[in-house]
Formats: C-alpha cells, structure tokens, sequence
C-alpha cells in the first residue's frame, strides 16, 4: 500500500507537471490509448468469456461515465492543488456507501450515517465555501468522485459474474472509446515529450492497480485503508517542493476527516461480516 500510494501520487504529479500544454479530454484519451498496451495478458480470457447484452450494457455505461470522469479529474488537475485533489478523491467510497444503501438495498446503520456526516464535513473543511473562491477545479473533482463512485458500483455488479480481469479490460476499452470523440474536438498534435510522459502515466497507474492487489492479497482491508493517507502526505509534499503549492492544513485536516470515516465504515463491515460494499480508498482510482 506504500508502494500504491507513492504511484498514485506520481500520476498526479506528472499531470500536473503537463499541465495544460495538452488538452485534458486529449491527455485522459492518450493515456488510456498508450495503457491499452497493458491489457494483452487479457485478451484471451476476454475472448473466453460469454458477455450477455445486460452485461454489454453495463460495460458500455460504466465505461462512457468513466470517461467524463476521467476528464473532469485532467481538468481538476491543472486548475488546483494536488493536494486537494488528492483529499476530494477520497470521497469516492463515501459516494459508494450512499449509492449501495440507494441503489443495492444495503442497509445503513446509524454510526455509518454519523461516518458518511463526518466525511462530508471533511469537504467543507477543504472547500470553506465563504471564507475562499470555490473553482470550477473543485467543482469538476467533487463530480469526479460521485462518477468514480459509481463506476465502482457497476463493476462491483458486473464482477459478481465475468472474471476482474474481463472487468478491468472492458473499462479501459470503452474508456477509450468514449474519451475519443472529446480528443478529436480538441485534438494538438501531441510531441514525443508529451506521449512519453503520458506513457509513463499508464505505467504509474497500472503498477499502482497492481500493488493493490498485492496489498489486498496479503492483508484485509481494515488494515491496509488507513496506510493510504500517507498519499495525503506525501500529496502535500510534492505540491510544495515541486510546484510551489502552499500548504494548506485545512485541507489535510480535511482530507483526514475524510479518510477517518472511510476506514471506520470499513471497519465496521469487517466486524460486523457484511458481504463489502464500501471500497478501500484507491480501489476507485483512474
């Protein structure tokens, strides 16, 4: 979990070092494109399995409200800190907890509505709407974390029947299929530069997905969760060392606010043996 919060953070941090010098719907397209490299160990369990039309049907409207997900966070990246970009993510799983009490009948008891109170005034202590200007930064990351959110409920859904893989592989596919005609609307003929880095991108994304797994494998969640404000710090970090992004300790305190009350959630349904609904925190990342 070091090791995925440290890749985490070095995705964002090479897109913020882009910047704007690539669109966001191109620089979110062509880091998906240069990913799909990654998903030929997965083509022929893909090829092997019977997909329904109920399933191309999720697979397709994951994947479409993924994209604008994935734009809205390019964006969100070059129009405020990484740090609190990094904090607001940490919504996600609260969003998952709400949309499976909605939507999946999942029932939720009184100290997981005083968790999911806590993490929503942990977004008041970053944003302090009245006492500073919220952007249209801040706006587009706190759209992004209801959409990864969802995202994760639908392959919390389709998991139940085709195989991670399969599931992983069809969202990068419609990812990128659907992030295309938004390149195209704004497409700059990318440098060498700008496909290396984006590259590198993929790559940080892909081994953070993979050192997960690694993480969740060998320890339960209830342990591995709070590892993950560490990526908090180290967000903090690089925005001041590196950008010259002041520290703010609203937003970690914030951020910590947040996080507390994920990992409570998270605790409670080990302790209580419920089927897991909440996600660790990275698990709804890019």
């Amino acid at each position: 979990m070091l090791v995925t919060g440290l890749c985490f953070v070095a995705v964002t941090a090479l897109v913020k070092y882009l910047g704007p010098a690539v669109p966001p719907q191109e620089a979110a397209f062509l880091r998906y494109l240069l990913g799909l490299v990654f998903l030929i160990p997965m083509i022929r369990p893909m090829l092997n399995t019977t997909i329904t039309p109920r399933l191309w049907g999720l697979f397709a409207t994951r994947g479409l409200f993924h994209a604008g997900g994935v734009m809205l966070w390019f964006y969100a990246m070059t129009q405020i800190p990484i740090a609190e970009v990094t904090a607001m993510n940490y919504l996600s799983p609260v969003y998952v907890t709400i949309g499976a009490a909605i939507f999946l009948g999942e029932r939720l008891a009184l100290r997981r509505i005083a968790a999911i109170f806590v993490a929503l005034l942990g977004v008041l202590v970053i944003l302090r709407p009245g006492f500073r200007e919220v952007g249209p930064g801040h706006l587009a990351m706190l759209i992004a974390a209801l959409i990864f959110g969802g995202s994760y409920l639908l392959a919390k859904i389709c998991a139940d029947e085709v195989s991670p893989l399969v599931v992983v592989g069809m969202l990068s596919g419609w990812v990128t299929l659907g992030l295309a005609p938004f390149a195209w609307a704004v497409w700059v003929p990318p440098t060498l530069y700008d496909l290396g880095m984006l590259f590198t991108v993929a790559c940080f994304a892909t081994a953070g997905h993979y050192t997960m797994t690694l993480a969740f494998r060998a320890a339960p969640v209830t342990v591995t969760q709070p590892v993950t404000f560490l990526q908090l710090i180290w967000a903090v970090l690089v925005g001041a060392v590196f950008f010259g992004e002041a520290i703010d300790i609203w937003v970690v305190i914030g951020g910590t606010m947040i996080l507390t009350a994920i990992s409570f959630i998270t605790w409670r349904e080990a302790v209580l043996k419920r089927r897991a609904i909440t996600p660790p925190t990275p698990a709804t990342k890019v």
